[in-house]
């Protein structure tokens, strides 16, 4: 069976991090998915409710443009990294660049993909200080929690 490593990746340091430890420690012929989940904020600029506050009105162009600088940022984040794993032997044909709108939330999107076929799930820590992550949580920690009989690996 092939193995198949799903790195949940965004446009951060530790999704970096992550993506340059599978270049260094797995081997090249690992199929590798970068999976990314965009959170949606197309429902925000569908709405036209009159009791929306003025600023919001008059600044729904400026919220609406997030998305596609998210989506930018993000692809320009996975070519780097494409280029990580390739200058590490990597075959371009067994790397995968993915990019999903959030549909459940973003950790249960990962796993859910994760599902169709992986092996293994691998993500960087988010830097969140210890008293952010216990109130707020962390994606790689709900990950953790939703993904049961599943390997999870977490790059600090």
């Amino acid at each position: 069976m092939d193995k198949k490593i799903l790195i949940a990746f965004d446009d951060s340091e530790n999704a970096k991090r992550a993506v340059e430890y599978v270049a260094k420690c797995f081997n090249p012929n690992t199929k590798i998915t970068l999976f990314s989940v965009i959170p949606d904020s197309s429902t925000i600029c569908d709405m036209e409710s009159p009791e929306l506050i003025p600023y919001f009105k008059a600044e729904k162009s400026n919220f609406c443009l997030l998305e596609d600088k998210k989506k930018d940022l993000v692809k320009k984040a996975l070519q780097v990294a494409k280029e990580i794993l390739l200058d590490a032997g990597f075959d371009e044909q067994n790397i995968i660049l993915k990019i999903e709108p959030k549909k459940q939330g973003i950790a249960r999107d990962i796993v859910s993909e994760a599902r169709a076929g992986y092996n293994t799930i691998i993500m960087g820590r988010r830097g969140l200080s210890a008293i952010k992550e216990f109130f707020l949580g962390s994606v790689s920690s709900k990950v953790l929690s939703l993904a049961k009989d599943m390997s999870v690996m977490v790059v600090d």
